[in-house]
Order: structure tokens, then C-alpha cells, then sequence
């Protein structure tokens, strides 16, 4: 009788995690994609305000940009190459070069919509 109780406790526990563990993978799985729309989102906006030479907007937006995508999980080397993009494209446009930051804003675009 004790063996038939351990094994029914063994295989429930065992069933508990293994429902745990697919809710935890699937709940960051769904997280991921509105971040990264989000992110999208900061950076066009702020790609139309450098094009405009409002520079502060530009900057208030690539900050939002650079938040939301740290909470991003995924292909490292990818998310690592877009922010330094929009870090990049942050730096121009406060020395007030719009084509360069547009370039640099573009390619993290390109790297984020990938993603």
C-alpha cells in the first residue's frame, strides 16, 4: 500500500511541474512579440522626429526604445546589434546629424521587424 501512495504522489508531482514548466515557457513566448512591436513603434516615432530635427522627442522615444527592448528575450546577437544601433542613431542625433542617425535608426529597424 505505501509503494502504491508514493508512486501516485511521484507521478502527480511529477505531473505539476511539467504543467509549470509549459506555462512558463509559453507565457515568455507570447511576452516577446508585443515588446517587440512596442520597440518598433519607439523607434519609428522617433526616426519621423530626428527626419523633423526635433531632436529632444527623438531622444525621449529612443530611451523608451532602449528600455523595452532590455526586457526582450531572444536571439542575443541580434538584440545586442539593434540596441547598439539605436544607441548609435541616439549619439547622431544629439551631435544634430540627421542622416546618420536615420542610417542607424533604419538598420535597428531592420533588426527588431527580423525578429
Amino acid at each position: 500500500m505505501n509503494i502504491l501512495k508514493k508512486t501516485t504522489l511521484n507521478f502527480l508531482f511529477a505531473t505539476l511541474i511539467g504543467l509549470n514548466s509549459t506555462a512558463v515557457f509559453s507565457e515568455t513566448s507570447t511576452t516577446a512579440a508585443p515588446l517587440v512591436s512596442e520597440t518598433i513603434k519607439f523607434v519609428e516615432d522617433a526616426l519621423v522626429q530626428v527626419n523633423k530635427s526635433d531632436f529632444s522627442a527623438a531622444q525621449l522615444l529612443l530611451k523608451s526604445a532602449r528600455l523595452t527592448s532590455a526586457k526582450i528575450s531572444g536571439d542575443e546577437k541580434a538584440l545586442k546589434a539593434a540596441n547598439d544601433s539605436v544607441i548609435q542613431g541616439q549619439i547622431q542625433a544629439k551631435l544634430g546629424d540627421v542622416t546618420k542617425s536615420a542610417e542607424e535608426l533604419e538598420k535597428a529597424l531592420k533588426i527588431y521587424k527580423a525578429l
